[in-house]
Parts: structure tokens; sequence; C-alpha cells
């Protein structure tokens, strides 16, 4: 240290001062922050292009479906005619305004149009002042039935069994009426007769021997009795054949 001059010492101590500071200094001291560049300034072929955007296929729901076929359109065919399931009666009668009933149901008064009735066997009763009631049972199809009642025409269908008592013995046979006669049908054919109603003389009923007495204009007589020996079948038999009887003889027909 003595051999050295106080101005080398000096220089000595300075660079060991420079060495260490100048290291530390440069440490200390902040990043430097990049300057902006300026665009305007830059040269255009020096400026990168903006990037294409890569294409993204579409979605298989999104993809385009093809536009149906165009159809004509067809008129639409009328829907067939229901088939009705009801019958319609259509009731007249030769005497107007006759009362109409239909299963005992009135109707109105004839010529009459009943709807809506079931189809199948129907009773129909027709009746007007002055003339017997007409009851009649008619098998109705679906759909329109046309039914004519006449109160006019006589009408008679009726039949007693009987025995007919002869002078000596009897025989047992049926008295038959219709607006055409009374006849008597008989295995024993020698007793066997037809005559008109207006031929008859007599057509009574005796209650006191049960008896029915036919006689013919000009004619024979007979007596008939019933087979359990009672007076009210006859009685019945004669009251409906006297009165068609009754209205031949007045001319009705």
């Amino acid at each position: 240290m003595h051999g050295v001059s106080r101005q080398t010492l000096v220089v000595l101590v300075l660079g060991a001062v420079m060495a260490i500071g100048v290291p530390l200094f440069l440490w200390s001291r902040p990043a430097p922050v990049d300057a902006p560049v300026d665009v305007a300034s830059t040269p255009a072929e020096s400026v990168a292009p903006p990037a294409t955007p890569e294409p993204v296929a579409p979605s298989p729901a999104r993809r385009a479906r093809p536009n149906p076929p165009v159809t004509t359109p067809v008129a639409a065919e009328p829907a067939p005619p229901v088939a009705p399931t009801t019958a319609t009666l259509r009731i007249s009668s030769d005497v107007p305004g006759a009362q109409v009933f239909v299963d005992r149901k009135f109707i109105g008064e004839a010529p009459v149009t009943a709807e809506g009735v079931a189809p199948g066997a129907r009773q129909i009763n027709v009746s007007a002042p002055g003339y017997d009631g007409v009851a009649e049972t008619h098998t109705v199809e679906v759909g329109p039935n046309d039914i004519v009642i006449s109160l006019k025409t006589l009408r008679l269908d009726q039949s007693i069994a009987v025995i007919h008592k002869h002078r000596f013995g009897a025989c047992e046979g049926q008295l038959i009426a219709t607006p055409e006669g009374l006849r008597y049908e008989t295995a024993n054919t020698k007793d066997v007769f037809s005559v008109a109603l207006t031929a008859l003389e007599t057509f009574d009923v005796d209650f006191v021997s049960n008896n029915l007495k036919v006689k013919v204009r000009g004619g024979r007589s007979y007596d008939f009795a019933d087979p359990n020996d009672t007076a009210d079948p006859l009685y019945f038999f004669q009251q409906a054949v006297d009165k068609i009887r009754q209205q031949l003889m007045k001319g009705r027909r």
C-alpha cells in the first residue's frame, strides 16, 4: 500500500464502485414498454390482412329440405245417404176426417201421416160417427207405407160350433157368417146349406131353450144349440151377424 500512490488508489476505488453499481442500476430499472405501432407509418405490405373465417358446414337440422310436390286438390265425394231405420205411414180412409190411432196412440184425422214408426206389426184403428170402427193389424216396413182403411165396407167373419137339432137326432157342425151369407158346414151333407143374409126371415136367440132359430124366407127352419148348452155364444154370434144383416137390408154394400 505504501508503494501505491494516492492517485492510483483513488482510481482503483472508483473502478470497484462502478463495477458494483452499474449492474445494480440496470437490475432495478423497469422493463421497457413496447411503443405503439403507427399503422399509418407502417408500409401497407407489412400489415397482415384479417383472417378469413373457415366455412362452417350447416347442421343436419338446418339443411334445406326439398319442397313437397304440388298436388291438385280432389273434390271430396258426397257422403252416401243414410238409410232410414223407421217407417212412415200415410193413412187414408173412404170417410174423410175419420180419427186414426196407431198402437192406441191418436195420430190425427185421415188423411194423416205418421213418421218415425218402428217397423213391424202395428195396430191401426180408424173410426168415424155413423160407421163401425175398424181395427186392423198391418206389418209395416222401413220407409214409406200407404194404408187405406175403408169404413164403408161391411166386414163380417164370424163362426161358431153348433149342434143342429133334428126332429129325430142331431148332428154337429159349424155356422159361418160373412157379408156374402150364412152357411152351415157338417159331415151330414143333407143338412149343409148356404143362404144370403138378406134371405133370412128369422134369426133370433131363444134364451129359454138356449136355441138359435134360423128360418129361410120361403124355405126351411133350423134350430141350433151350443155344445155346452148355453145361450151366450149363440147370442154374441147372432148380434154380430144381425148387425151386418140389417145394414144389407137397408141397401148398404
